[in-house]
């Protein structure tokens, strides 16, 4: 389960793109038999524009693919939250300074 490059969203009269941003991280992992955690995946996005999203898909019945706008700490936490991340954190948050332990 893997979203679309074709999924985008109209959100306050900004445009987020699956197929022109950077998969950041996700929680897409293969078992040896699936992708799917728990009937559901979730996946951070980047754009070039410095923007950060969520897209949701789901298995569930009742349950709709989804993709939401985030800011840079919701971006920031849920990057940190999943266990496959695509990117290094200074690349996928240019400009936030990382302070060591």
């Amino acid at each position: 389960m893997h979203p679309s490059d074709t999924m985008q969203c109209v959100v306050g009269g900004i445009r987020y793109d699956v197929g022109k941003a950077t998969l950041l991280a996700s929680d897409e992992y293969w078992d040896g038999s699936n992708f799917e955690r728990h009937g559901r995946n979730t996946f951070l996005y980047g754009t070039l524009a410095g923007r950060y999203f969520r897209v949701t898909l789901t298995q569930w019945q009742g349950e709709r693919d989804a993709l939401e706008p985030l800011s840079q700490e919701e971006a920031i936490e849920l990057y940190e939250s999943l266990p496959e991340q695509e990117v290094s954190f200074e690349e996928a948050f240019p400009g936030v300074e990382v302070i060591e332990a």
